[in-house]
């Protein structure tokens, strides 16, 4: 990765306006009632929703995501993915507000898997919403090579046994939903011939983001104490037509989360409660 060390440490600055439309869209979307104002706190993970990277269309890839280069590295493979990431909540975000994004390249690293070479970027992202570090994230980013076959669908399965349990319908409908309200173009999202034909899913691919959003869900409706801490990370991927269970097992520290299509677990994270880290 000796072509890429230019970017790792490479930063950028954009600020958003947190307006409620869009994190009360979301919510609806998923079965809430949408009923926050300007100066609510924001639902932990919906700042997700905000400070699109919008191109024009020769500013995009043929998979829909905009095209390598500038940013992010042109790392040379064809897959790009967001594997996991790690967050910390110093203090509430509120609807409404200004919040600037400070988005640094920290590491490139390559590595040998199963399916091949692999590259994971990770950018650590810092929001501050005028008083002070609100949330800091770092998120890691994996390349892949072209897939070698198909990959099956999920087996239907009885419902895990956990102490906290909800089943959600990962339908189109859903999926186009919150490709939309981020600004996520990624083609296998919501274009099935393409996710089939050209990158090898047998249906649709549900979200990471979304799934981790569900996880975060699960978490704070059924944790006595704020949430202050969140690391997720993908195993192997969702699809529609097929229930995602979204799963949690409430522990000293906090819970240990995850979901999971008929005998699989697709995302697992730990969530913490107490003093931010």
């Amino acid at each position: 990765m000796s072509e890429f060390e230019d970017w790792t440490g490479r930063s950028q600055s954009v600020t958003d306006i947190l307006e409620p439309a869009r994190s009360n869209a979301l919510d609806v979307a998923l079965g809430g009632e949408g009923a926050r104002r300007a100066g609510d706190e924001i639902p932990l993970l919906h700042h997700w929703l905000y400070f699109w990277d919008v191109k024009p269309p020769a500013g995009l890839g043929t998979d829909g995501h905009p095209a390598k280069g500038g940013f992010l590295p042109p790392v040379p493979l064809p897959r790009r993915m967001w594997a996991g990431g790690r967050l910390t909540f110093h203090k509430p975000l509120l609807l409404g507000a200004e919040v600037t994004k400070t988005s640094t390249i920290t590491a490139i690293k390559e590595k040998t898997g199963r399916s091949g070479t692999l590259v994971f970027v990770t950018v650590r992202h810092e929001l501050d919403g005028g008083d002070g570090l609100a949330v800091s994230e770092e998120q890691d980013l994996v390349y892949r090579e072209p897939a070698a076959g198909s990959l099956p669908a999920p087996v239907p399965a009885p419902a895990p046994a956990a102490s906290w349990l909800e089943t959600v319908d990962p339908d189109p409908v859903l999926l186009f939903r919150y490709s939309a309200l981020t600004m996520n173009g990624h083609r296998i999202h919501y274009d099935r011939p393409y996710a089939m034909d050209e990158e090898a899913y047998p249906a649709l691919v549900v979200h990471g983001p979304l799934q981790a959003t569900l996880l975060m869900r699960l978490a704070t409706r059924n944790l006595d104490a704020p949430v202050t801490g969140f690391d997720f990370r993908g195993q192997q991927p969702a699809f529609d037509g097929a229930m995602l269970y979204v799963c949690g097992e409430p522990n000293e520290g906090g819970a240990e989360i995850w979901t999971q299509q008929g005998e699989a677990k697709n995302m697992v994270a730990t969530v913490r409660t107490g003093e931010a880290g």
